[in-house]
């Protein structure tokens, strides 16, 4: 977060204070290319019997470029949907088996809808906003390490694993900043409610609460229809 700031306060030391045209006015396409980093925040509930009680997980971080278009329906409203590469994550061991390294990885892929409320005058130079969106998780590329089969199937074939996909809200805030009349910076962060069930091929199932945190600088440009 006090890089986000940071970044904010050069942008807008960068800006010039001119009178200037509306650039986020109804009718206005806004495009925001830049990085998001995803943190979850496990919660993580216990493998099923039989496993060692109290077998839990926890969930890496990972960094990915972001991409996201967003239509000003009104002055101060506006519907943007993210898209970006899916995100790579390594599930580690947790609870009673705390420090056993890593037990696989996973991509998500999260496009998330958002319905947007910006505040101040379409010709800020900083706009302020806050969204309100849903994320479908889809997950993908599950693949066990050799700990994994050690802890649940031992001396047996490799064990694998499947993630639910499953729809969340999320929640936004952010802000913009303007460089000129056709390009700016953006800010923003995101915090989704996700939960899913893991499915282990031995069997076991687990309830993950995942509820990531994403936090993104890009660069913007704003347009007229396309």
């Amino acid at each position: 977060m006090k890089n986000t700031v940071k970044l904010l306060a050069l942008a807008a030391a960068l800006t010039v204070a001119s009178a200037a045209s509306a650039q986020q006015s109804a009718g206005t396409w806004l495009g925001t290319l830049g990085i998001n980093k995803i943190t979850p925040k496990v919660d993580s509930g216990d493998v099923s019997a039989p496993a060692l009680p109290g077998t839990k997980a926890d969930v890496g971080t990972d960094t990915k470029p972001r991409f996201a278009i967003a239509y000003m329906v009104t002055d101060n409203i506006s519907a943007e949907l993210d898209l970006g590469l899916p995100y790579k994550h390594d599930l580690v061991g947790a609870g009673a088996i705390q420090g056993t390294g890593k037990l696989g990885t996973s991509e998500v892929l999260p496009p998330t809808a958002f319905v947007q409320y910006r505040f101040l005058p379409a010709n800020s130079m900083f706009r302020p906003y806050v969204g309100l969106g849903i994320t479908y998780a889809m997950f993908q590329k599950e693949t066990g390490s050799g700990q994994l089969t050690a802890l649940l199937n031992t001396g047996g074939p490799g064990t694998t694993f499947k993630l639910d996909d499953k729809w969340a809200m999320s929640y936004q805030i952010g802000g913009t900043v303007k460089i000129n009349e056709k390009w700016f910076i953006d800010a923003t962060v995101i915090k989704t409610k996700l939960k899913t069930m893991v499915h282990f091929s031995t069997g076991q199932t687990q309830d993950v609460r995942l509820d990531p945190l994403a936090v993104s600088v890009s660069v913007g440009y704003n347009f007229k229809g396309f």
